[in-house]
C-alpha cells in the first residue's frame, strides 16, 4: 500500500492509554480448566493487547507456564482463583457477567456478541471436554465460535483470544 509507514514501538507504547493500577477488572478471561501451559501465555499476551485480566486455575504448573509465557514487560493482572467453582460463585455474587466460551443450545454466535459494558468473566474449558456440565448452568449465557472444517472446536487460547477481542470491542 503505497505511502503507508510501520509504527515504531515507542510511538505505538504513547498512542495507548495508560493505566492507573494493575487491575483493569471490566474483562476477565478465565481458562479455569485449561490443561497446557502454552494456552496461558498465549491468552496472558492477548489479556495484556485488550485491557483484560487472566484468572489461572490453582495447579502446581500454572506459576511455571505463566513465567514462561508472559512475553510482555511490566506487570500482567492475573487472579489466582483457588477453588474454580468457589471463585465463580463469587463473581456471580459480586454483580460479574459470566460468559462460557462453549458449544451448547442456545448459545450466542460470536458475531452476534456485543461489546462488554460490565464485568464479564470469560469462563473457557478444558481442551477436551469444555466446561463441566454444572458450571455451565450457572453462566449467565454461552457464545459458540462458529466453524466451517472439520474439527469440533478450536484451542483454548485462540477461542479466548477471539471473544476477548470481540468483548472489548476492538473487533
Amino acid at each position: 500500500m503505497a505511502g503507508t509507514r510501520v509504527r515504531r514501538p515507542d510511538e505505538i507504547r504513547k498512542s495507548r492509554r495508560s493505566r492507573s493500577h494493575s487491575c483493569w477488572g471490566h474483562l476477565i478471561l478465565a481458562p479455569l480448566w485449561a490443561q497446557h501451559g502454552a494456552n496461558l501465555g498465549t491468552l496472558l499476551r492477548t489479556c495484556d493487547a485488550v485491557g483484560a485480566c487472566l484468572a489461572v486455575p490453582p495447579h502446581d504448573w500454572v506459576p511455571e507456564a505463566l513465567r514462561r509465557g508472559n512475553t510482555v514487560p511490566g506487570r500482567s493482572c492475573i487472579h489466582r482463583t483457588g477453588n474454580p467453582r468457589r471463585w465463580l460463585a463469587r463473581e456471580r455474587e459480586t454483580g460479574s457477567h459470566l460468559l462460557g466460551v462453549e458449544l451448547a443450545e442456545g448459545a450466542l454466535r460470536l458475531a452476534d456478541l456485543p461489546p462488554a459494558r460490565r464485568r464479564t468473566v470469560v469462563v473457557l474449558g478444558h481442551e477436551r471436554g469444555g466446561i463441566p456440565e454444572d458450571i455451565i448452568d450457572e453462566l449467565d449465557a454461552v457464545v459458540e465460535i462458529p466453524m466451517i472444517g472439520r474439527g469440533a472446536s478450536l484451542n483454548v487460547a485462540v477461542a479466548g483470544s477471539l471473544v476477548a477481542y470481540k468483548l472489548s470491542g476492538m473487533l
